[in-house]
């Protein structure tokens, strides 16, 4: 069971100015106090995390999957108990959490497999050359190494995957970095139920304890404290841009500045081509608010800027999205806080000059509700007003009609950096999708035709990030095997002799790795996986 406690390595604690959770469904106020983090758990977690890293960073890759398969199945082993504590505490349905914990748990897998692969290390020799005129050159290898102790923010949207064992930790770990957990306030005894499932995996597989710290807490200055601790060395987080941006500013202030890999802010472009609204207008639009209000459009990849050609097959679009619409029910939302924020942004779009409201969704009964909302605009409006392009959370979003292919390539170019970019399309469409590609390419992390762009796999080959401001840093991943590159360095070894070398570097290849030696991939001996 959870109970508000701070854990700190494999100790409990208990701290002053309790805080409680905020059913969203009903408004009420949960009956359990959490505790506050104090600066000083801020610093003993953070030295605990420093005295583990040594040891955590150093494992076998065999042992350090086995660590994320035992956190894992420790997270199965808290039963529904999980499942109903979150369901209270985000308003989510059984069905998308239980999703979402198959997920969480699928991911530790995947990176789990991944570690064991060893390709992550991307070992790398080039042997000694002393014959070699005018001069001889030294032995050089290089490998990654875990970078140190990472922060963590647990995320308000996905009270398990993008939280206290998300992706961020998940990949941290897999890179053999120890994680000091900052919990969301939204769901603290989701996140202490998690917590406590990664602290049991830390005890079973003999680690430091320091690997894994839970600091729940709802002030901006426990996050201050955390990302100043001179002892964390990069930072995850999902949330706002404004979040995002406050956590960055603190990090390039340090002695030592670090990287906060932030996701933060996306309204993900969906351009209609003709020859799809020509075939599929009513079945698009009516996909297209399936989309949208998904979780009450709580997700960061929702499709909140629809771009097509004006005419009749994009009045049959708008007519059939308009009574999808309509017909469909408000959900609760994360947080009074959000839902608010949400009220806040719809409102600003109603009041906008140029824009017309398309329709709204069934009105709200109950607390947290999102009233659905859907508006138009052009393109050239659209980009004379900056504002119109903000990111709403929740199910809101805006159609702009353009004249031309021209000028939808012109919005585009005016865009900021996205995680996400969808054409509908049709083979008639490929000379105008050729066109529109690099533009959209420059402009988002994950391309999709013919879908949409709610739902991330976590997989070997998904990116999951953006030029700013969809992310701080569009050259990385937070989702997929690709996010362990955030906490790694690579580290050159010259001359160094044979038994002082990393194991991924000795000549004897004990981790059986696959090596790029002399500039060429080469196995182990006795390895039968492919080049």
């Amino acid at each position: 069971m959870f109970n508000g406690a701070i854990l700190v390595g494999a100790s409990e604690r208990r701290g002053g100015d309790p805080f409680f959770a905020v059913h969203p469904a009903s408004g009420g106020q949960g009956e359990v106090a959490f505790s506050n983090a104090s600066p000083a758990d801020v610093a003993d977690a953070c030295a605990l995390a420093e005295a583990a890293f040594e040891s955590f960073s150093a494992l076998t890759p065999d042992a350090r999957a086995t660590f994320l398969e035992t956190a894992a199945e420790q997270i199965l082993a808290i039963g529904d108990l999980l499942i109903e504590t979150a369901m209270t505490e985000s308003g989510l349905p059984r069905p998308r959490l239980e999703g979402e914990r198959g997920r969480t748990v699928g991911q530790l897998r995947l990176f789990a497999s991944y570690v064991r692969q060893g390709d992550w290390l991307d070992a790398t020799i080039d042997k000694a050359l002393p014959e070699r005129q005018p001069l001889p050159r030294s032995d050089l290898r290089r490998v990654n190494q875990a970078l140190g102790p990472v922060a963590v923010f647990g995320a308000s949207n996905f009270p398990l995957a993008f939280s206290t064992a998300g992706g961020d930790t998940a990949s941290a770990f897999a890179a053999g970095c120890p994680v000091v957990v900052k919990g969301h306030p939204a769901h603290p005894g989701t996140g202490e139920l998690v917590a406590r499932a990664i602290q049991a995996a830390v005890k079973a597989c003999g680690l430091h304890e320091g690997v894994f710290s839970y600091l729940p807490g709802s002030t901006h200055e426990l996050g201050g404290a955390l990302v100043s601790d001179p002892r964390i060395k990069a930072v995850g987080f999902t949330g706002s841009r404004g979040g995002g941006i406050a956590l960055m500013q603190v990090a390039a202030k340090r002695a030592e500045p670090i990287p906060v890999y932030a996701e933060m802010s996306s309204i993900n472009p969906v351009v209609l081509l003709p020859g799809a609204l020509a075939a599929r207008a009513d079945a698009l639009g009516a996909a297209f608010v399936g989309s949208l209000t998904m979780g009450s459009g709580q997700f960061c990849t929702n499709p909140g800027l629809v771009i097509a050609l004006e005419g009749p097959d994009l009045d049959r679009f708008v007519a059939a999205a308009a009574q999808a619409m309509t017909a469909s029910e408000p959900q609760v939302m994360l947080t009074p806080g959000i839902h608010e924020a949400y009220e806040k942004g719809v409102a600003a779009l109603l009041s906008a000059e140029g824009v017309t409201t398309v329709a709204r969704g069934a009105q709200a009964q109950g607390a947290n509700r999102g009233q659905h909302a859907l508006f138009t605009t052009d393109a050239e409006r659209f980009r004379s007003n900056p504002a119109l392009a903000h990111e709403v959370f929740g199910s809101s979003s805006i159609l702009l009609s353009c004249r031309s292919i021209d000028e939808v390539l012109e919005t585009i170019a005016g865009l900021e950096g996205q995680l996400t970019a969808t054409l509908h399309m049709e083979e008639s469409d490929s000379a105008d999708a050729a066109r529109l590609l690099p533009a959209l390419s420059r402009k988002a992390g994950r391309i999709l035709t013919n879908g949409w762009p709610t739902g991330v796999e976590v997989t070997y080959a998904m990116v999951h990030s953006g030029p700013f401001p969809a992310t701080s840093d569009g050259r990385t991943s937070s989702v997929g095997t690709l996010a362990m590159e955030r906490f790694l360095r690579p580290v050159c070894y010259q001359d160094v002799p044979d038994a002082l070398l990393p194991p991924a570097l000795q000549d004897a290849n004990p981790w059986k790795l696959i090596r790029r030696v002399e500039g060429r991939l080469e196995a182990a001996a006795g390895q039968d996986r492919a080049l």
